[in-house]
């Protein structure tokens, strides 16, 4: 069999797509992954077929700290890492879902000589993507508008789980604690949460619960917790799907892999996404493409009222056939296929 390395990390958001991949590679390839101990080592370990490698991890963080000094030393430790584990493996082929965990993986892989595939989920390419541009031999993209950024880049789509399109909400566990004569609003944080939707939610449940049932997947943060009928707190939800599909709408932030799922199994959104005080934009990118497509309302933090939040929740509710009806016109193609028969195309 031919042999694969997967890599990704950071965020749900760089591992998730490679899942969804598993299962278009398991009967052809020995799959490895290579990754940090963060989030993509506990998700990724639970996969009875893959071989999890951990390596150092280096970040960039988004402010001055001493702590960025080190990158060129932990970097250059990291990549030496990674080649001695590529030798051992022997890939054919590199799949790299992007993030900084990556981003050695790839470096070693390009001067092994080892041929790279890598996808941007985002409309704009972060920084760690910019840098595995410069390796890869190919760079999927999510969506059609980012390709015009280099030629290397070509458009799939995002790679969609099975799990998450074959969701079952009669799977939950907490069905009898809602009111079956209302709809079901899901919050979704993203895989860490989102302390500010969060807050948002919870401060006005009261109000939201007159309409609503709420499902709400916190992320791992402390939080108040509520006692109502027709209100739901989880931390996380490994399955997204059986959530999603006793939804009728969703609120969430706005990262591409998890917009992206909801626009496969068409639920309609309202998307609070991450300020540029804290992120480099893309997730206002994000939005405001599915916003020009009417498929989502957004709203900005820096626009924010409670009152404007329950108005636009509740005629997200109100037109949802509506944008059921946009999100159908959307192209609707398989990304997983297309992006195995490009590892094919690239592997040596």
């Amino acid at each position: 069999m031919k042999t694969i390395v997967l890599t990704g990390g950071g965020t749900a958001g760089h591992v998730y797509p490679n899942l969804a991949l598993k299962d278009y590679l398991k009967d052809e390839y020995i799959i490895h992954y290579i990754g940090g101990k963060g989030m993509e080592k506990d998700i990724i370990s639970k996969e009875k077929d893959i071989s999890y490698h951990q390596i150092e991890t280096v970040k960039l963080e988004r402010k001055l700290t001493l702590n960025n000094l080190l990158i060129p030393f932990k970097l250059f430790k990291a990549i030496r890492q990674c080649k001695k584990l590529l030798k051992e493996i022997k890939p054919n082929v590199i799949f790299s879902k992007g993030g900084f965990v990556a981003v050695p993986v790839v470096i070693a892989g390009k001067s092994l000589k080892i041929p790279i595939v890598s996808h941007e989920s985002d409309l704009s390419l972060g920084l760690a993507n910019k840098i595995i541009l410069r390796c890869c031999d190919a760079m999927c993209c999510s969506f059609e508008k980012t390709i015009t950024y280099d030629k290397k880049c070509l458009y799939t789509g995002q790679p969609i789980r099975r799990q998450v399109l074959k969701g079952n909400k009669n799977n939950l566990n907490f069905l009898d604690k809602l009111n079956k004569n209302k709809p079901n609003l899901l919050v979704v944080g993203g895989s860490s949460g989102a302390k500010f939707i969060n807050e948002k939610v919870i401060g006005n449940s009261t109000k939201l619960l007159e309409n609503f049932n709420i499902i709400h997947i916190t992320g791992r943060q402390k939080v108040k917790k509520i006692d109502k009928k027709g209100y739901v707190q989880v931390d996380y939800a490994e399955n997204i799907g059986d959530f999603l599909n006793l939804a009728d709408i969703v609120l969430s932030r706005a990262g591409s892999g998890a917009i992206n799922e909801f626009l496969a199994v068409k639920k309609p959104m309202l998307l609070i996404p991450l300020s540029k005080k804290i992120s480099r934009g893309d997730q206002i990118e994000n939005a405001n493409l599915f916003y020009n497509y009417k498929i989502a309302d957004v709203l900005l933090e820096e626009d924010y009222d409670d009152n404007m939040f329950l108005i636009k929740i509740n005629n997200l509710y109100k037109n949802r056939e509506k944008y059921i009806k946009n999100m159908s016109k959307i192209q609707n193609f398989n990304a997983c296929e297309k992006i195995i028969e490009i590892i094919k195309e690239k592997e040596r």
